[in-house]
């Protein structure tokens, strides 16, 4: 099992050719054994680029966001009350970014590796990630 970081899931849907073969190769043994994790709360980071004009795809937002919903091997996972007190009390030194501290926090909460490219979350020593450039 993993967890996406929001612009993970984003490449992973919309542009493949930017996942590193480490990362890519992780996705797809996940999407073999359906245990790919989302944070809702990047369904709101991406709602949020996407209002923004940071973001855009061809298709509605929220039809993009069900199309990710419709895989069988894809599950979202809430932000809690848990995940929601771990975000604020993250041990050592992490960055205030809130999508960031929830998205971390849910993968340290359910024990899972966290596919992503941000080199603060890659240098926290208290999640285990999966990159490699």
């Amino acid at each position: 099992m993993i967890l996406l970081d929001t612009h993970v899931w984003i490449w992973w849907i919309s542009n493949i050719e930017k996942l590193p073969q480490k990362a890519l190769g992780a996705i797809n043994k996940a999407r073999g054994e359906s245990s790919i994790v989302i944070s809702s709360i990047s369904t709101w980071e991406i709602a949020l680029l996407v209002e923004k004009g940071r973001l855009e795809f061809s298709i509605d937002v929220r039809d993009w966001v069900r199309k990710t919903e419709g895989l069988p091997f894809v599950r979202f996972a809430a932000v809690d009350n848990t995940i929601s007190l771990r975000s604020v009390s993250l041990p050592g030194v992490f960055h205030a970014d809130p999508a960031d501290r929830i998205i971390t926090a849910t993968a340290m909460t359910m024990g899972i590796p966290l596919v992503t490219r941000d080199e603060k979350i890659l240098s926290y020593p208290h999640v285990s990630t999966i990159w490699t450039d």
